[in-house]
């Protein structure tokens, strides 16, 4: 049987070479991500030939990613079920896209059945876009950071470790906006310590949003498949008109500079949350990457 470990930061060219294969645009498939939540999906990594196996919790629950990588897909799934019929639970695969769907369809037809984790979309945007929200559409994302411009002495830089401090003190003045914290608040904050804390070894990158001299936003991602960049945390003081639309819109040019092969720009999921859905459809996704869960169906045919 499939013998797993804990996820560690050593595991970063080991789970990269299924990464880099995979090719991804979804947010689920980089080291950065697994690594970065590791605390709140407790995340245990194996393979089996060409493929990644990734065992994890989510809502208290027992799930996999799928198996991301190459290759015929049967004997990670045949060793997944083998796996979880030994434990007792059933077999549920989390963040399969369309792409997915179509391999285990045509590798067992009719087997899985899929249900759509709508919180769990991510928004992909056209990196040019957002580098100069130019279009009708999104005019008023650039009438913000023309105000910005108007009414701040403002630069934005890139983020080095001797701005780390700078950023978590306004993370911690930015959390103290929430009367009621969000679900999910505290999972971040670990992982923003955990992306500051592993910043070289993770391979970020990000830029920090000055005006007046004070910190007002910052942004942190990485690039994740050849023409993809995944910005795993933004934040800037809602207060402050404009911030939030000029750290995008600084972060995208700064992306494209350093990454001219860079198309899209995965903002990442919702997470079900109205307002934060409300934000990013405000910036116009070129369309969103669905996901779905997938459950087997009749187990007499593995």
């Amino acid at each position: 049987m499939v013998q797993f470990h804990r996820v560690t930061i050593g595991d970063k060219p080991f789970v990269d070479k299924f990464v880099f294969v995979e090719n991804s645009r979804s947010a689920d498939f980089n080291f950065g991500n697994i690594y970065l939540w590791d605390t709140a999906y407790f995340q245990f990594l194996s393979c089996v030939g060409d493929r990644l196996l990734t065992k994890l919790k989510y809502e208290e629950l027992p799930f996999f990613a799928f198996p991301i990588g190459s290759g015929d897909l049967r004997p990670a799934i045949e060793a997944m079920e083998e796996y979880v019929a030994h434990e007792g639970y059933q077999l549920r695969l989390r963040g399969v896209t369309d792409e997915h769907r179509e391999l285990l369809e045509s590798a067992y037809p009719g087997l899985f059945s899929f249900e759509e984790d709508r919180a769990c979309f991510d928004y992909i945007y056209l990196a040019e876009k957002l580098a100069t929200f130019s279009g009708k559409k999104l005019h008023g994302k650039r009438n913000f950071c023309n105000r910005f411009e108007k009414e701040h002495k403002w630069e934005f830089r890139r983020l080095t470790r001797g701005l780390f401090p700078t950023c978590m003190e306004m993370l911690g003045f930015w959390q103290r906006e929430f009367d009621t914290p969000p679900d999910g608040l505290e999972e971040e904050h670990g992982a923003i310590i955990r992306a500051l804390m592993r910043w070289d070894a993770l391979g970020l990158e990000g830029g920090v949003l000055f005006a007046d001299d004070m910190c007002v936003g910052f942004t942190v991602g990485e690039k994740i498949s050849s023409d993809t960049f995944d910005v795993h945390f933004e934040k800037a003081y809602a207060d402050i008109p404009g911030a939030y639309p000029m750290v995008c819109r600084e972060f995208a040019r700064q992306i494209l500079s350093d990454h001219p092969e860079v198309v899209y720009i995965n903002r990442e999921d919702d997470m079900g949350h109205e307002n934060l859905r409300s934000a990013k459809l405000e910036y116009y996704p070129e369309f969103l990457l669905r996901k779905y869960t997938a459950r087997i169906t009749d187990y007499e045919r593995i």
